[in-house]
């Protein structure tokens, strides 16, 4: 069995000005405080004697590299990524940022914001951009229906209201 994956799909490279100043605040956060603490907890474990056998080495050395590919993914991301201008957007339209609301079939309503892939959050109902539900809602108006191939299959939904944060 082969370790080869396809390459995955790029992801839209737009964040809200909320979600970049966290990934800023979380890059801060592992590169002056997390990495010098787990580098000092390294190099006490070294120094306790044979690294084959000691647990904590191990343990310290994967913390590290897990920082170290997260600090790498942070600064190149927030390189690339965008906040959108979403003063211009029209608010009677859903467009990134957006906080609407859906109604499906069995008259259930739920609240969505379109936000970048980088800060998607299922409890908060915060959907990707590049998500089926997302794509499908673009330019939608109030009263407008939807239908989109969800994983349980086609499902049809009305716009009901549609507003931005400021």
């Amino acid at each position: 069995m082969s370790r080869w994956r396809p390459p995955s799909v790029a992801s839209t490279a737009l964040i809200t000005r909320e979600g970049l100043e966290r990934l800023r605040a979380e890059l801060q956060e592992l590169w002056h405080q997390r990495r010098p603490e787990v580098v000092r907890a390294l190099s006490a474990a070294a120094a306790e004697g044979d690294r084959s056998e000691n647990a904590e080495y191990t343990y310290r050395k994967k913390q590290l590299g897990e920082i170290d590919r997260r600090v790498r993914y942070l600064s190149r991301r927030i390189e690339v990524l965008k906040v959108p201008d979403s003063s211009r957007a029209p608010v009677n339209r859903i467009f990134f940022g957006a906080l609407f609301e859906l109604e499906n079939a069995d008259g259930v309503l739920r609240r969505y914001r379109i936000v970048g892939p980088d800060e998607t959050d299922a409890a908060l109902n915060w959907i990707s951009i590049d998500s089926p539900l997302a794509r499908a809602a673009l330019n939608k108006g109030i009263d407008a229906e939807l239908e989109v191939e969800l994983p349980t299959g086609m499902a049809t939904f009305t716009v009901m209201s549609i507003e931005y944060e400021v």
